[in-house]
């Protein structure tokens, strides 16, 4: 989604959006997400169907493993499908999922500032997902590609990948510019 379009006022001047929202996806997650649910079907299948011939505890293992390591795929792969980010006049908001987590919200009053960098890779953070890295900080990548990174009051830094990151990260400098001419008038 793009940001909306500016409303004018009654003198002619433009207010800024109340709100922006971006998304992103990754339908190769849907691959993985496939496979998970075979090593699953197969767990199943073989609990099932199986004679239980070889001994108890072997099958046993192989059928935990199966639906363990199918369902970890399953759900961790979901999980990470696709992204939604939503930022108003107080918050930068992140749900991940059709379930909406992991979810992550960002008070713009600990937000300093706001990049946009053109390509964020899986490979940069570790693979997919809610990542951490020391020296780098905190993000949510669904896909290689366009994102937007929060530098916050602490020294940290969230990056999340999203479509059209740089409208988002007008949106958010224009919200912390806001916020700055407000508190400097209200000073």
């Amino acid at each position: 989604m793009r940001d909306h379009p500016r409303k004018p006022t009654h003198a002619g001047a433009e207010t800024p959006p109340a709100v922006w929202t971006g998304r992103a996806t990754n339908k190769a997650q849907w691959v993985l997400a496939a496979a998970g649910a075979a090593c699953t079907a197969l767990g199943i299948q073989l609990a099932v169907s199986s004679n239980w011939t070889s001994g108890v505890i072997p099958l046993l293992m192989s059928v935990i493993g199966c639906v363990a390591a199918g369902l970890l795929m399953l759900f961790g792969t979901l999980a990470f499908v696709n992204v939604a980010v939503r930022v108003d006049g107080h918050a930068l908001e992140v749900r991940c999922g059709h379930m909406g987590l992991p979810r992550r919200r960002i008070l713009l009053t600990h937000v300093v500032g706001a990049d946009f960098v053109p390509r964020v890779t899986p490979r940069q953070w570790g693979g997919w997902g809610y990542r951490w890295r020391p020296e780098q900080g905190t993000a949510v990548v669904v896909r290689k590609g366009e994102g937007l990174v929060l530098r916050l009051g602490d020294g940290r830094t969230f990056t999340v990948t999203v479509d059209d990151a740089e409208a988002g990260v007008r949106f958010i400098r224009e919200q912390l510019h806001l916020s700055a001419a407000g508190a400097a008038a209200g000073a």
